[in-house]
């Protein structure tokens, strides 16, 4: 008896060093790897200082990667690009949809989507936000210098395509076929996805008639040929308007009556993550209003979360071209993904118009 209670306390003793031992060489562990989300993104987009704060918040680290067209982001996600977190525009987030590229959102793990605003919370292209969320937007009307003209202009399209004799040939549009053609449509009580040859021709007709009176097609440069009174309207994006105004005082962005186009761009979780857990985390992180509003001050658009304009920089806020007025909200018009035979006609238009150019 007294040899086997000897073993049975042997057998004790070495369980238990083992045990310590075990418990020794799991503290020895290295910790577990930190996380790391990789953010695709628009270049120079998101604020740095953005990142840095979310990191000291919660230990999660940033990695940037960038890309310069929506498309490019789709054939990154659709060869199966590991990305945790994406920043795709409106219409292109219905085609990562439509080609399941992306995670539902949890939205129980998602307190900050109650913050969205109208009309941001239920966009055309992802109803309900199921698997995005918002993060700039912005609009395309025109900029027109009230010290160069005798009175204030209408705030309808037709200032810009009969343009009235003071500001014949000080008109310059957007070299943007879609934007183009878009506000020619609003102004013609058109659907800019028409698939009719003849709400083709008459958009046609009117682009044609407006163009002896322009300085130029355009988009780069726009908001030098206002400040250098190059011209003294311009078919411009809000952004730029906003920095025109910056460096010419009396520069106006006006929202036309008959529709002006909204675009946004949005957070998106690709279907492929690796850390899907901690991309929601960020993505409600950053629909927090003061880092809306950092957004907003570091690019000169709008965010879409209330709550925000108590961080805006006052110039923002009291830019109606960046903060638009209660009026103007009517007037917005979502951009859309047209059918390829809509889109066909639009091109035929477009180039017809710049023949001989």
């Amino acid at each position: 008896m007294k040899h086997r209670n000897r073993y049975l306390a042997l057998v004790a003793a070495l369980l238990a060093v083992a045990g310590a031992a075990a418990a020794y060489v799991f503290t020895l562990r290295p910790p577990p790897e930190p996380v790391e989300l990789s953010v695709y993104s628009w270049p120079n987009y998101i604020p740095e200082a953005l990142f840095e704060r979310f990191t000291e918040e919660t230990g999660i680290e940033i990695a940037l990667f960038t890309y310069d067209t929506n498309e490019e982001l789709r054939e990154a996600l659709a060869a199966g690009a590991l990305y945790d977190i994406a920043l795709p525009s409106d219409f292109m987030v219905a085609e990562l949809i439509e080609a399941d590229l992306l995670l539902p959102l949890k939205r129980e793990e998602m307190p900050n989507l109650a913050k969205i605003e109208a009309p941001h919370d239920d966009p055309v292209f992802d109803p309900g936000r199921r698997y995005s969320t918002p993060y700039l937007w912005g609009t395309i009307g025109f900029t027109y210098d009230a010290a160069r003209t005798s009175e204030p202009l209408k705030e309808s399209w037709s200032e810009f395509f009969e343009p009235r004799t003071e500001l014949d040939g000080k008109v310059a549009a957007l070299g943007d076929e879609i934007e183009v053609y878009s506000a020619a449509a609003y102004y013609l009580d058109i659907d800019r996805c028409t698939t009719d040859p003849d709400s083709a021709r008459r958009i046609l007709e009117l682009l044609e008639a407006q163009k002896p009176h322009l300085a130029a097609y355009q988009s780069e440069g726009t908001i030098e040929s206002m400040v250098t009174g190059e011209v003294i309207l311009h078919h411009q994006w809000n952004g730029a308007a906003h920095r025109t105004r910056e460096s010419l005082g009396t520069a106006v962005y006006v929202y036309p009556r008959e529709g002006v186009t909204y675009w946004q761009d949005n957070f998106v979780i690709p279907a492929k993550a690796t850390h899907p857990e901690p991309a929601m985390r960020f993505l409600n992180w950053m629909m927090q209003p003061e880092n809306s509003a950092e957004a907003s001050n570091f690019t000169g658009y709008m965010n879409a979360i209330a709550g925000s304009e108590e961080f805006l920089e006052p110039a923002l806020l009291e830019d109606p071209a960046v903060n638009p007025p209660d009026e103007a909200m009517a007037r917005l018009r979502p951009a859309r993904r047209c059918s390829q035979e809509a889109r066909s006609l639009r091109q035929e238009v477009w180039n017809r118009l710049l023949e001989g150019d």
